[in-house]
């Protein structure tokens, strides 16, 4: 395996507060370079109010252009896309929690012969979407073993297509179709199968109308911090099909089905992990892993910028 972590020099934008020491972003973004290595990238970079080259975040094409150049430069993923509408993660804090998740399992940091000098691990990702992040991570940085899964075929649609777009990831990362929508690990983990981790982004909002309220929110914000007016959108600024966004239930109730469930394959992975977006939902979520016989539970924070997320991750092991 190739080396895929390393840094750069001569960033533009000020430190990211917060990133975990592995993660390759932590000094910001290198405009210039990731321009020269993706050209369709160029036209939505251009100076911020401090005078630094960045990119206008409430945009989901300039955000998908970041995407993909960041991808591509970093991590040798090539042709990486997404349909219109489908959710288009932040690289840095996706990144962040497969460094963590590589801690979780005792994994070191990356190096040149990465894959000669430890054991590769078996990651398995719930609600892949149709970006493929985590696993797309996991086998570029760590050269682990992915199987991702998601109840809508569109998705796992386009994740083939970045798959059979990238030969080295053929034998490293496959999908599965989760074909009822009352179950999550059932119909997924096969029998006698094992898998180290499990990762989860649950869909945080309880509606379409929720998504749309936080996104305008999160837009303002931006609009606020650039010194300019608020607008009125229907847009997601970071995208996001239904089931990627919002669930019944919202977070807490996802998160109460995937803890009941792992209970269930307890034996058939050695740790379960989830991002939890609200800190309102951890004590309950950590109550229930308890109540069901977890004999470790941890909370793990990350930090980027101004924001903060966990994850929270039990073991039965």
């Amino acid at each position: 395996m190739s080396t895929l972590y390393r840094r750069e020099n001569n960033q533009t934008e000020p430190n990211r507060k917060g990133l975990h020491p592995r993660n390759l972003h932590k000094q910001g973004y290198d405009f210039p370079s990731l321009i020269k290595s993706c050209p369709p990238l160029a036209p939505y970079v251009d100076k911020n109010a401090y005078g630094n080259l960045s990119i206008e975040f409430a945009d989901p094409l300039a955000v998908k252009a970041l995407n993909t150049a960041l991808l591509q430069r970093y991590y040798s993923v090539i042709d990486w896309d997404i349909p219109e509408g489908a959710l288009c993660p932040p690289i840095p804090g996706r990144a962040d929690y497969i460094h963590y998740i590589a801690e979780l399992l005792g994994v070191g940091e990356p190096t040149t012969n990465q894959a000669n000098t430890q054991p590769s691990m078996s990651l398995l990702d719930i609600g892949t979407g149709a970006n493929g992040i985590y696993p797309l991570l996991a086998c570029q940085i760590y050269g682990w073993q992915c199987v991702g899964s998601d109840i809508n075929r569109q998705s796992l649609e386009n994740v083939a297509s970045i798959i059979a777009n990238n030969p080295t990831l053929k034998d490293r990362f496959s999908l599965r179709a989760q074909r009822d929508k009352n179950h999550i690990f059932e119909g997924i983990i096969k029998p006698g199968e094992f898998f180290d981790v499990s990762v989860c982004n649950p869909p945080f909002h309880a509606s379409r109308e929720e998504a749309l309220t936080a996104s305008q929110r999160k837009t303002n914000n931006l609009a606020r911090h650039r010194g300019e007016q608020k607008t009125t959108s229907s847009t997601l600024n970071f995208g996001g099909l239904g089931a990627e966004l919002w669930c019944k239930g919202g977070e807490r109730l996802f998160l109460k089905k995937l803890i009941k469930e792992s209970q269930v394959f307890s034996t058939q992975c050695r740790w379960f992990t989830s991002l939890v977006s609200k800190i309102d939902n951890v004590k309950p979520a950590k109550k229930l892993i308890l109540k069901l016989g977890a004999i470790g539970v941890q909370e793990i924070e990350m930090k980027q910028g101004n924001k903060t997320t966990r994850i929270l991750a039990w073991t039965f092991i």
